[in-house]
């Protein structure tokens, strides 16, 4: 691990300051008394550091740290590190052998998966480990202690003492967090394993090292198509980000049956005609009431043909067997994710890990150090946070949540109002095409006004989950990191999902655009920040170190810690970022997708994209993160499925209140030509729009004009004895809708319901191998012991007893 510090130079005064400015800042002599105090005690630990100025600033020191065999040892044991002992061996009998051995015979090879060939022997994915012991090293595979321990173990392992060593006589005056939060050192960050570059082809010369096969079979554009390395992403960035990269692999995997069912449901509607639709075209005689006061004319029915056709690839008895469909999707795509997950904990020795406590947040310690009470945990005295300033703190933060919410209906009103507004100005619009098709005319423009909202109150939101969660002070990183990503997440999806409000009058066409709209440009704005500024620094970097009269041989030269002092680090939010983005795109992929049923299909590519551009960014763009543990994807779990039961909620609203599909069944099995038939054809919906048409007298509008126009609602006409009241007719059609709802809902919570008792959390066959290892390893811990102790004994010419020390 690398920590750069900007370097103290003395004035004439004898006062430390940073940049050679003598400003005489007792605040830096302070920095300078704990480096020197850090270092010493990092030293008195047994770490090796080594200082090294940069090339390209000599304001820039490194520290470089060193961890030798024996303290890796220590601390291994100490954070009971599991290591590897013995391969393993799977009891299996020769008819599954004999079967598997016939099954890969026959098959054709699968162009996704990774030759083997290309990927290195990580011994410890196919070994039984146990916690590491210095007593028992003799256990232990060992065959080059350079490699015994990986890298990235190696970098969990120096962290931990960094985050441990104390820099100022105090209870809490410790750890590398606080002097990266008062300035002491820059950065502290492990290094890459080289470069990810090479001039010899890796099919000839191999790979270089591990961030150079990454990129070569990871973050390469040209395999898209490949199965993740999540090993070796383990094994170089640690657990936590491999988890990460696990979840979205298995997430894009299952987009692909649910992008083809939408697929299908789509090119279904395209080929299918209704009656409605002819209707429609054919209403030459059918005048429409005008949709402004001034300036408009009187249009038939048949000029929004090509709204009707639009409208209908959206709204058909498809969409809700889609809508059926993707709520299943989800649940079965959440209860294989655990199977997943339990694969992968074991297969990364994650089954029996626990996290260890968290050291406090400096600005908790700082806020509470008045307070104190014995953790229940370490038994030791630390700050405490009173319950009454707790919950004031809480009600102040969720006060702030609802203010924000508020502020988002308000602008939901605000894009309401001016598509009632535009509607009338696009309808009595001189130009002929606009006039024509205002309905488009008024999507398009509401869209995009709706998009430049969202992109701007997101900026907002970020500043206030920040002040929110700082107010509330949490006690750990970890509990900061929760409340600040549920606070991003109620944001930004309510911002994302005001389309809804805005679309209920104005049927599926509109969801829709909006949907594909967002989708399209909210994922290109993320792609471009994800990657475009990275690059954009990168290179703004580089170009400084040219102004510094750095030729191109002497960067080439540099020393690999400089090149990724150069880089950009890792979000300020670690994985937040990676985890929202994806989870706010899961919530559209399901919450509206009987509006929208290609937005699996926009996700399945966004994704394949999101997996390079993610991967490239990580290996070539980042400074390598620190390594950490996980056994989970944390909060978002909870999240993905709240979003799951509101995917239910939301889709029965959309189809039962802003579709026609209810109506038309109303029609075809109450007032249609197929009343008392009891069945639904294609001629049931014969005179639907004739029905769904109410008259309007164009004299009350005093505009000059006579006769009767046609609006679109369930009212009597101004000739009956109640003119303009609803008619029985809708009353009919408002109880379908309700009992939509209702009846969609526990159907579809039944069946998820019933599908996740049916799909165990765990494989049966991974149960069986973690019984059948936690037998083996207790015997072969305990033969491999009784050797020792045998060779021991010839060795020394001593009896020894045959048990365990």
């Amino acid at each position: 691990i690398f920590i750069p510090w900007v370097c103290g130079h003395f004035c004439a005064s004898g006062s430390a300051v940073l940049q050679g400015t003598c400003d005489g800042s007792i605040l830096i002599f302070l920095q300078v008394e704990k480096r020197s105090t850090f270092e010493k005690n990092l030293r008195a630990e047994g770490l090796m550091l080594e200082r090294e100025p940069a090339v390209t600033n000599s304001d820039i020191m490194f520290v470089k740290i060193h961890c030798p065999w024996e303290t890796l040892c220590k601390y291994a044991e100490r954070m009971n590190i599991r290591m590897p002992f013995r391969k393993k061996c799977y009891y299996t009998d020769w008819r599954s052998k004999t079967m598997g051995r016939l099954l890969k015979s026959w098959l054709p090879r699968n162009p996704m998966k990774l030759d083997k060939e290309a990927l290195p022997d990580l011994e410890e994915t196919d070994c039984y480990t146990a916690p590491f012991s210095r007593a028992r090293i003799h256990h232990f595979t060992i065959n080059n202690k350079d490699s015994f321990f990986s890298n990235s173990t190696r970098s969990r392992i120096v962290h931990h003492m960094l985050q441990r060593t104390k820099y100022e006589d105090g209870k809490s005056k410790m750890g590398i967090n606080r002097l990266l939060n008062n300035g002491t050192y820059e950065a502290a960050f492990p290094p890459h394993e080289g470069s990810h570059k090479s001039r010899h082809p890796i099919k000839t010369h191999g790979a270089q090292n591990h961030r150079h096969l990454l990129y070569e079979r990871w973050a390469r554009w040209g395999m898209w198509y490949k199965y993740q390395p999540l090993d070796l992403i383990r094994r170089y960035f640690g657990e936590k980000i491999g988890l990460y990269f696990a979840w979205l692999g298995w997430y894009t995997g299952m987009l692909i049956p649910a992008a083809l069912v939408g697929l299908f449901v789509f090119f279904m509607d395209c080929l299918r005609w209704i009656p409605a639709n002819k209707e429609i075209c054919e209403a030459n005689e059918t005048i429409m009431c005008p949709m402004c006061k001034r300036n408009c004319t009187l249009q038939k029915l048949n000029e929004s043909c090509i709204y009707a056709k639009v409208t209908h690839l959206f709204d058909n008895g498809g969409t809700v067997f889609f809508a059926i469909f993707m709520a299943i999707w989800a649940t079965v795509f959440l209860e294989f994710w655990k199977r997943r997950r339990a694969v992968l904990t074991y297969d990364w020795d994650l089954i029996d890990w626990e996290d260890e406590e968290e050291e406090l947040r400096p600005q908790f310690e700082a806020k509470y150090s008045q307070v104190e009470r014995v953790n229940p945990i370490t038994g030791k005295p630390e700050p405490f946070q009173p319950f009454p300033d707790k919950l004031s703190r809480l009600m102040v933060s969720v006060s702030g949540i609802f203010f924000m919410i508020s502020l988002v209906l308000t602008a939901v009103f605000a894009v309401v109002v001016y598509r009632l507004v535009a509607m009338e100005q696009f309808a009595s619009f001189k130009w002929y095409f606009i006039k024509k098709y205002w309905q488009f005319a008024t999507s398009g423009t509401g869209v995009c006004i709706n998009f430049m909202i969202i992109m701007s109150l997101n900026v907002v939101y970020e500043k206030v989950a920040y002040l929110l969660t700082d107010l509330e002070h949490p006690r750990t990183e970890s509990e900061w990191e929760n409340s600040f990503a549920l606070k991003m997440f109620l944001f930004q999806f309510v911002n994302l999902n005001i389309i809804f409000p805005n679309s209920q009058r104005t049927h599926n066409p509109y969801l829709c655009l909006q949907m594909g709209v967002i989708m399209v440009l909210k994922q290109m704005w993320n792609n471009f920040m994800e990657l475009g500024y990275p690059l954009l620094q990168n290179w703004w970097s580089r170009r400084k170190m040219k102004r510094r009269g750095q030729s191109m041989e002497h960067k080439i030269s540099l020393p690999q810690w400089e090149k990724d002092w150069n880089l950009q680090p890792m979000n300020l939010h670690g994985l937040m970022d990676e985890y929202l983005e994806m989870v706010l795109q899961f919530g559209f992929t399901t919450i509206f997708v009987a509006a929208f049923p290609l937005a699996p299909l926009l996700a399945l590519l966004n994704n394949i994209i999101e997996i390079r551009l993610d991967a490239y960014k990580f290996v070539t763009q980042w400074r390598r993160p620190m390594p950490a543990r996980a056994t989970d994807i944390g909060i978002w779990y909870g999240i993905l499925e709240g979003i799951g039961v509101l995917a239910v909620i939301t889709n029965a609203f959309v189809i039962a209140i802003t579709s026609d599909y209810i109506p038309r069944f109303v029609y075809a099995y109450k007032y249609g030509p197929c009343t008392d038939q009891g069945y639904r054809q294609e001629k049931c919906l014969k005179g639907y729009v004739n029905s769904s048409l109410s008259v309007f007298d164009l004299s009350e509008l005093g505009m000059g004009y006579s006769g009767y126009c046609r609006y679109r609602d369930y009212r009597a006409p101004p000739w009956s004895s109640t003119p303009y009241e609803f008619t029985l007719q809708f009353w009919h059609v408002l109880a379908a809708r309700l009992a939509f709802i209702i009846v969609f809902e526990h159907l579809v919570f039944g069946i998820k319901s019933f599908i996740a008792y049916l799909i165990p959390d765990m494989p049966k066959d991974l149960c069986d191998r973690m019984r059948r290892e936690k037998y083996l390893v207790q015997e072969m811990m305990y033969e491999a012991e009784l050797e020792h102790l045998q060779r021991e004994r010839k060795k020394n010419g001593k009896q020894y007893h045959h048990e365990w020390p």
